[in-house]
Order: structure tokens, then sequence, then C-alpha cells
């Protein structure tokens, strides 16, 4: 079904469900197991009911500051690498303790940037969610912390709730955070007013939001607008509430913020190369090529590209950066990093002629691009 408004929440068929650090742990670093059961509790109503319900979990690293003996969230991967191994065992037992009071089971999914990177790694992520719920298991997922590396991690688990909430093709997304919703100024400032419902994320382009959450959260609102623009985009609406308030949102009461889903969902190939992909270099294009790229129609060809950065793969995703150094694109490149440069400047004709044929093709085809838009990478083309 498509969820176009809160009131059909209650009657969405696959719901993902995100929970922040702040919201699971005590100020002192400990779990917070009775905020974690009452989470439980809500999410298990709607199990039973009949609804499939994906929960992704940060709180890993968090959970294990207390028994690592820390004040405070460590700041080098190291250490917190290793609080995620003390951590993460101590929050899915008790997330299984949790369910299995309603008689339901959890299946842990750890997944890492990598799992969205490459193509194998998501169909395979995407069968193993899939065969969970079929099976009746609530699926419970986090970053991989204790094996990620800076260049590999997602971040923090707002952007990895909408990446999941595409790969299991939610029909709705519920961020819980510790504010009820977006507000038109900061929470703590006098005056400030909830925002109830965003149509289109432009209008709340100018809305002044923080960058950081809590002591022992990686996100903060700025994380959670880019995970509803990730997920809206892929045609999934997102309710934005505080943690108390999840039993209301899923039952389609007026709290939080409901921000309404994009009407054409963005395919599966253009959102992995939008938001999931890591780029691995950089393309440098003249003046035209950057004009055609952004005319929404046309593939980057040898002639338009002035230089080359990185160390690329056929097939690895990079960066097209006009002549001001904005970044206008990305895409799939056809060639290996180390074969462009003699290509550069030169036309496909001039190419073919001398060198032979499939020297004519497209460094990116229009069908492997997505482009830099007013509110972010917005997709374009025809690719399926």
């Amino acid at each position: 079904m498509n969820v176009t408004s809160r009131t059909a929440l209650p009657a969405a068929r696959r719901v993902v469900v995100k929970i922040g650090s702040s919201s699971l742990t005590r100020p002192d670093g400990h779990l917070d197991v009775s905020a974690l059961r009452a989470l439980v509790d809500v999410l298990a109503a709607r199990r039973l009911a009949g609804g499939e319900v994906v929960l992704v979990t940060s709180g890993a690293v968090a959970a294990g500051i207390g028994p690592a003996g820390l004040v405070s969230r460590p700041r080098d991967l190291a250490t917190m690498q290793a609080c995620a191994m003390l951590g993460q065992g101590q929050l899915v037992a008790r997330y299984s303790e949790a369910f299995a009071e309603h008689g339901l089971q959890v299946g842990q999914a750890l997944l890492t940037a990598e799992d969205t990177v490459r193509r194998a790694r998501y169909r395979n992520a995407q069968r193993s969610l899939d065969k969970l719920l079929a099976l009746g298991v609530v699926p419970v997922v986090n970053e991989n912390d204790a094996v990620t590396v800076d260049e590999l991690r997602f971040g923090d688990n707002d952007r990895l709730a909408a990446l999941v909430s595409h790969l299991v093709r939610a029909e709705a997304m519920v961020l819980l955070t510790d504010v009820d919703g977006l507000h038109d100024a900061p929470p703590k400032r006098p005056g400030a007013r909830r925002i109830p419902y965003v149509a289109d994320l432009a209008d709340v382009a100018a809305v002044e939001v923080t960058a950081r959450g809590s002591s022992v959260g990686t996100g903060g609102m700025v994380t959670k607008l880019e995970s509803v623009r990730i997920a809206t985009q892929a045609g999934v609406p997102v309710v934005l509430t505080s943690a108390r308030n999840v039993g209301a949102a899923l039952a389609g009461e007026n709290v939080g913020t409901f921000f309404s889903a994009d009407s054409r969902r963005t395919t599966t190939r253009r959102l992995w190369i939008a938001h999931a992909a890591r780029t691995e270099g950089r393309l440098h294009l003249d003046d035209g090529a950057a004009r055609a790229v952004l005319g929404g129609r046309a593939s980057l060809l040898p002639a338009g590209i002035t230089g080359v950065e990185g160390s690329f793969e056929t097939g690895d995703p990079v960066e097209l950066v006009a002549p001001d150094g904005s970044v206008v694109a990305r895409g799939l490149v056809a060639y290996d990093a180390a074969e462009l440069p003699a290509l550069l400047g030169r036309s496909t004709f001039a190419l073919r002629d001398e060198l032979g044929e499939g020297y004519d093709r497209e460094v990116v085809h229009r069908d492997d691009l997505v482009l830099e838009g007013r509110n972010g990478l917005s997709t374009t083309g025809s690719a399926s």
C-alpha cells in the first residue's frame, strides 16, 4: 500500500523503526533496559497484530562504555570497536529476552557500507532480511562497529535505516530521537514550534538544525534529515518523533513530523549510486561536458574530461566535477583509472579509428548517472 499520510500508518504492512543510542542508554553509559523493553513492547504488539517490523538499533558502542570502565564515548576507532564488541552481545541479548516474552524471535544483522557498495552483498542482505520476515522473525539491524574502519562507516545509523528501508521495500520508516519531531527553531529555544507535516524537504531547507546529538550518539538533526531525504526519495514516508511516542506514531496519531514520500520511487540502482556507494575517484569536466551532464540526457564522453583523480576500476562509482570545483554528478565509470589519461579530450571517432572497437564507449553512461540537485543528489535517466 502507499502511505500518503500518517493516518495510513496503522495499515502499513512493513515498517522500519530506528532508535538511537541516546534513547537506549543511561547517562553513565550503561544500557537503559527499561527503555529497550518499552520499545520492544510496542514493536512486538505491531508484529503480533500482523505487521512486519525491522528494527535498526544503535547502542552497541554506548552499551559497552560502562562495562569497559569508561566515563564517556571513546573517540578513537580501536576503543570504539572494543566497546562495540563488549556492548553488541549485551544489546542483542536484551532484545532477544524482551521479544521472547512476547513469543517472538529476533535475528541479528550486522551491516557495513560494503554491504551496499557491492551489488552482490546488497542482494544477499535483501534476501536474508526478506527470509527473516517471512519466518516471522524480527530483524535487529546495526552497523558492524566491531569491524568497520573510518572510510567504510555509515557514520550513523540514521542513514543506515534509510538504506535498509529501501532494501526491504518498507512502506514507512519511523525515526526515533530525543525530540518530538522537527521544529522551526532549535527545540530548546523559547517559542520553537513543532512542524507536523513536510511535503517537500525544500520547504524546510532554511530551518536551523544541529549537527550533533548527545554525547553517546553520532548523529543529530542534520543526519536525521539526510536520512529522511534518502528514504523519501526512495518512496518511503518517514515519521520523526521521540522514542516515547513510538506507539502513537505507529498508530497514526499527530506526533512528531510526517515527511511525505516522493511520488516517483527511485530505482534501486540509482539510489545505490547516489547514497550508498563510496566514490573511488573524480573526473574533472570542461564547461561543455558539465552542462551536458547537468542537462540530464547526455552521457560523459572522453572529449569532455580534463583530468582524473583517484584509483578506480571499471564499474566503480566516481564524482563528476565542474571547472569551478563543484560536484555535478556521481556515476559508474566504464574504464579503469589507468586507461583514461590517454583518452582525455579525444573524440570517440578518433579513439575508435586509432584503438579499435570498444574505446568509443562512454566513460559514464547516462543510465549510470545521478545528478547533484538543489537538495542533494537527484536521479535522472531511465535505468532500472
